[in-house]
This record gives C-alpha cells, structure tokens and sequence, in this order.
C-alpha cells in the first residue's frame, strides 16, 4: 500500500483540503480517509472559514479511488457492509461542512474521488479531467444507498446507469453541458478562475449558505431504502474476492455472477 497524506491548510477564509498519494494518482488509503474526517471535524466548527476546496497533488488526478490492497483483508461480506457504513462516513463529514466545499478537479476523479467531487457543492475542472465509478469493470463491489443516491441526485438515472452499468469514464465537458461542472478552464488558467470562484463564494452569507446546504442534503438522503443485504451479497461473493486479486495482478476480470 502506498504512503499518503491529507493536508488542509488556510489563507484567511479560504481553506484547502489536499490529497497526496500520487504514486497511485491520489488514490485513499484507509489511513488517508480517517486523516479526512479528522480534518473535516476540527473545521467543521471554525466560523471564520467561508469555502473548503479539495483538490489531488501534482495535477495527475483529483482522486483514484480508494487503493484496492486494502480490500485483500476482507472475509465476509458484512466486512462491505461496515466498510461502506466507514465511508459514508468520511463523505458525510465533508458533505455536512456548513461552509461551501468547491472540489477542483485535474485528471481522474473516480470511485471514492466522484463521491468526493459531488459531495462538494461546486466543481470547477480541467478539460482533461475525468469522471466515474467503474465498480463493474475493476474489482466488482458497489456502492451504500446513499453512494447510489448522491450518484442519481447529481446525474440523473440515465447517467448515473452509464457509469454503473456501463463504466463509462465522463469528461468534463459533458458534465459541464449537463450543469455539473461550474466551469472547465486551461490549466494554466485554473488557479485564477479557482480563486474567483472561492472568492464569490465567501461573500454568500454563511447562515444562507449554511442552511441551503443542509435544507438540500436532507432532500438528497431522506427515506434511505436499507440495502444491506445488496451491498453483503456483493463484497461477500467469490467475484469480488478473485475481482480484487486480479486487479492487484493486473490481470483481465472473470465474472461468474456467484
């Protein structure tokens, strides 16, 4: 497993949440997850903070995931089961930050990475970035009920099936088009038109945004359907277990449906 850090460091009312696992284009450790949450914790309270942003080092990718080796611990599928419960969790803190969270996406956002993107509330991208969920096509797990409803929610059933069923990887482009991307600039262009973006949107009063946020978080997750036995069925079947093997292989995935 690679080594990572999350870092969060401020200028005046800006905070900026960094991902840095770069050998693995960003991707989240388990250790990487909970140095998230414990950031979002002690923010979460700071009123002087008006806007978060979240963003991968080194300009190759926002977020590759979660890194897969992780999942080699795994016994039975309630191991999924509690590891998706984990992960609600860390996104749950960043999409309950009351201040507004502006995700700026270079390269890769996928799996862990799109929930991150659409748990913040605005993104703003490079023309190269890419986004989706490829579960289907790399180690055949799936996502909690509220994973599937933060996916539905920002991309509607026909998209959000196109990257499920299909794995489809979406450009910024398209999104943009679909009014899921704020805006999409040249790179060289990116730290100015970030900075503008954070800039308006500090001078929002934080009661309304702190409401607005909560009042459509509330809409996205009410009446959740349990899906448990969907997400144990999963990380529990023979497919995932050779799914993730494969994949640390780099071999072609087999699925036999058992």
């Amino acid at each position: 497993m690679s080594e990572g850090k999350v870092t969060f460091t401020r200028s005046g009312p800006v905070g900026a949440i960094v991902f840095d696992n770069q050998r693995a284009l960003n991707a989240l450790s388990f250790s990487m997850w909970r140095q998230l949450g414990d950031i979002c914790r002690k923010i979460a309270t700071d009123d002087t903070l008006r806007v978060v942003t979240l963003r991968g080092a080194g300009g190759q990718a926002f977020l590759a995931g979660t890194e897969i080796d992780g999942f080699l611990d795994f016994t039975s599928g309630r191991d999924g089961v509690d590891y998706e419960r984990e992960m609600d969790g860390y996104v749950g803190l960043v999409e309950t930050l009351p201040m507004t969270v502006i995700a700026i996406v270079e390269g890769w956002a996928v799996g862990g990475g799109l929930a991150l993107a659409f748990a913040a509330d605005l993104r703003i991208a490079t023309p190269k970035a890419r986004f989706g969920s490829p579960l289907g096509r790399s180690i055949g797990n799936c996502l909690s009920a509220r994973g599937y409803a933060r996916l539905v929610g920002h991309l509607g059933v026909a998209q959000a099936k196109r990257i499920l069923l299909l794995g489809e990887m979406i450009g910024a482009q398209t999104l943009l088009e679909l009014g899921l991307v704020h805006s999409v600039v040249e790179p060289e262009a990116l730290e100015a038109a970030a900075a503008a973006l954070c800039q308006r949107a500090a001078q929002n009063a934080p009661l309304t945004t702190r409401a607005s946020k909560e009042a459509i978080r509330r809409l996205l997750y009410a009446n959740l359907p349990d899906i448990d036995d969907l997400i144990e069925a999963v990380y529990g079947s023979d497919d995932f277990k050779r799914g993730v093997r494969d994949f640390l292989a780099k071999k072609d995935r087999t699925w036999t449906g058992t």
